[in-house]
């Protein structure tokens, strides 16, 4: 992230609804790592465009993808379809959208 962008690490700096915002700084997220922030920054990936990344197991795959449905779903005023491998998973993104 170049430095005049690193506010881009903050989810504050994201047009992300007040509760939305509340729910990840109650769970101890306020800021993103750099290369979360690039994917999220990368070409037309907010106006929907397409995007493939990897990354270890636990190293912060699923906040770029809430922040990327979250955003399309509120701008766009339309729905989303999440599909996760496990239904424990599932379970709790249920509970924690909602």
């Amino acid at each position: 992230v170049p430095e005049d962008q690193a506010d881009k690490l903050l989810l504050a700096s994201w047009d992300l609804p007040k509760a939305v915002l509340e729910k990840y700084h109650s769970l101890g997220v306020v800021q993103m790592f750099e290369w979360q922030a690039e994917c999220l920054m990368l070409g037309q990936v907010l106006e929907g465009k397409n995007l493939v990344y990897s990354a270890p197991t636990s190293a912060g795959k699923t906040l770029v993808a809430e922040l990327l449905i979250l955003k399309r779903v509120l701008e766009t005023r339309k729905k989303a379809l999440v599909i996760l491998p496990f239904v424990s998973v599932a379970k709790e993104k249920k509970c924690y959208l909602q």
